[in-house]
């Protein structure tokens, strides 16, 4: 069996889940997320406890079994706790602002590159002095902070040989030396 698929999936106090017709709704403090599953896999509620289950051993099913445990899961410790991530801007003249749910970035660029993010995501920019601008981001759903924080980076990725981008805090970036100096 698989080691994720299953094991129970524990939820915590003022959230609740409601199975209805392949579509998991969970609503919590911080939210409410649904997610669609497939007919195959069922999902059932003992207590304060959610058990995924799937009908045999196929490959197929042992996929989906791990997977739709692990996205209901997600979902719970979403409305629940809630996810972040904060990502630094490495460079000179790196700069963030943001102003509602526009986020205004300065990347070395000939112009300013605005992003609207969707209303799920709340954004705060943070500049102190003598340190690199961090971008903040919370969301309760972890697929799409994920998918905006990509976005995000891919508008200026470290590069390997001076570090200049956007990373996320604590990433390590593999750097290269330059050219050598061994010309003889």
């Amino acid at each position: 069996m698989s080691r994720i698929g299953k094991a129970p999936i524990e939820i915590p106090a003022g959230v609740t889940v409601q199975v209805k017709d392949n579509v998991v709704t969970v609503k919590g403090p911080k939210g409410e997320l649904s997610q669609e599953i497939n007919p195959v896999i069922t999902v059932e509620q003992e207590g304060n406890q959610l058990e995924v289950k799937r009908p045999n051993d196929e490959r197929e099913n042992r996929a989906m079994h791990g997977l739709y445990r692990a996205l209901i899961h997600n979902m719970v410790v979403g409305v629940s706790e809630g996810y972040k991530k904060e990502m630094e801007l490495v460079g000179v003249g790196y700069r963030a602002t943001s102003t509602g749910q526009v986020l205004e970035l300065s990347l070395g660029y000939s112009h300013a590159i605005y992003i609207k993010l969707p209303k799920e995501v709340k954004v705060e920019a943070k500049t102190e002095r003598n340190k690199n601008p961090l971008i903040i981001l919370e969301s309760a759903d972890k697929q799409l902070l994920g998918q905006v924080c990509a976005k995000i980076r891919s508008l200026r990725k470290p590069e390997p040989y001076k570090g200049k981008g956007i990373k996320f805090v604590g990433e390590i970036i593999r750097r290269k030396s330059g050219k050598s100096a061994n010309a003889k």
